[in-house]
């Protein structure tokens, strides 16, 4: 029954510390992404911090820099809480072991020294000779080997008690190095951004000295991302217009869906399966800049942006590759850069700011293909791709189909 006891408790211990090391593994994972995302930005930031003349585009890319450190934090402090909740669990569990393995042992120590006193073979032998009759000296002999064997147990017990209070030791020792381990590491991070927060404040101050010119210059932009942003829909309608009229279907100014064939729905079917699973439209690595859209401007407080699509800041002279597979609708010239349509069906990828293009209209494109060279600012030295994805006439959030974005 003791044996039995004494499983069960080993069983649940082990639960407890595999439950543990779930979590913990989970938010290690986590933390070890965010680690790559900030060391990803820093790598892009400074290949153009020292070339950046506009205040806005600087003070964004230290609020960019900042957000990241501060989502790092978060991930260093999620994970020491979990480690908190263990180191806790197994000083408990241990304190606990420490007990019943003294009781164990004591016990054991008492038993040993009464068994001492009455070892000899002739008191055994006495034992059995005192008899009444043969069942007694037969049940006599039953409880020798019973209380032989419950030695034998007692010493096990003792020896498996030993070597979990040994684990749980090095384990707690493991987790607390851990602890420290973070917390360095999290210090770090904490004084990298006060740094950038001095260099925010000063660059505000700046700005506060010509808001108004500012303002008028993202207004400006604004406006220009509008008018190429009713282009993109007008070339997605005059597609979709030919499509349906090639396919024989009559169509008119409120038409706004295209008239598919079986292969195209298949792949539309198939785009769709891979929602939230699809790649990076950037070969090397990228970060988020803008999200999709309306929000904040980054730099300028009281000022909205809306945006159609997402923007993606990646390594100089990095090209983009398509999200799947589909058929390049149309390459279109915008300010003197190109942008590629790549058709999967009923949807739609847009991938605009692009300096070469690699492929034409017409083009059969498979998942990942390069399809030209992305824009690198000759002022600025940032390569940014803006990215967008369509349904028929519906502009959707890229962040919904993007693994991770």
């Amino acid at each position: 029954m003791k044996r039995s006891k004494l499983l069960l408790f080993f069983i649940c211990l082990s639960f407890c510390q595999i439950s543990f090391g779930q979590t913990k593994k989970e938010l290690e994972q986590q933390r070890k992404e965010i680690q790559e995302e900030v060391k990803d930005i820093r790598k892009l930031l400074s290949e153009t911090r020292s070339k950046e003349k506009n205040v806005l585009n600087q003070l964004s890319d230290i609020n960019l820099q900042i957000n990241a450190q501060i989502k790092l934090i978060k991930a260093f402090k999620a994970e020491t809480n979990a480690l908190n909740k263990e180191i806790y669990s197994n000083e408990k569990e241990l304190k606990s072991l420490k007990n019943e393995h003294k009781k164990l042992k004591d016990d054991y120590a008492k038993m040993i020294y009464k068994s001492y006193k009455s070892k000899s073979q002739q008191s055994r032998i006495m034992f059995l000779l005192s008899s009444s009759n043969f069942h007694q000296a037969y049940q006599r002999i039953q409880y020798m080997k019973q209380y032989t064997a419950f030695r034998k147990a007692q010493g096990e017990q003792i020896i498996l008690k030993t070597d979990v209070l040994k684990t749980l030791n090095d384990t707690l020792e493991i987790r607390k190095k851990e602890k420290e381990i973070l917390a360095q590491e999290s210090k770090k991070e904490q004084d990298k951004i006060e740094e950038e927060k001095k260099s925010q404040e000063e660059i505000r101050g700046k700005i506060k000295e010509q808001e108004k010119k500012y303002i008028a210059e993202i207004k400006k932009k604004q406006r220009a991302e509008r008018k190429i942003d009713k282009q993109i829909e007008k070339i997605i309608r005059d597609a979709i217009a030919k499509a349906n009229k090639k396919a024989g279907k009559k169509t008119s100014k409120k038409t706004s869906e295209f008239s598919l064939s079986p292969e195209a729905k298949l792949l539309a079917s198939k785009f769709v399966e891979n929602k939230g699973k699809l790649p990076w439209p950037v070969e090397k690595k990228g970060i988020l800049t803008r999200r999709y859209g309306k929000q904040n401007h980054p730099t300028l407080s009281g000022i909205i942006i809306e945006s159609n699509g997402v923007h993606i800041r990646t390594e100089k002279g990095s090209n983009a590759r398509a999200i799947f597979d589909g058929i390049v609708l149309q390459i279109q010239s915008v300010s003197g850069k190109n942008a590629v349509y790549i058709q999967h069906g009923n949807y739609i990828t847009i991938y605009n700011n692009m300096e070469t293009v690699t492929v034409t209209k017409g083009d059969k494109v498979s998942v990942k293909q390069s399809i030209g060279k992305i824009y690198t600012d000759k002022i600025s030295n940032k390569t940014t791709l803006k990215f967008q994805i369509w349904k028929n006439t519906t502009r959707l959030n890229p962040a919904d189909w993007i693994y991770k974005m």
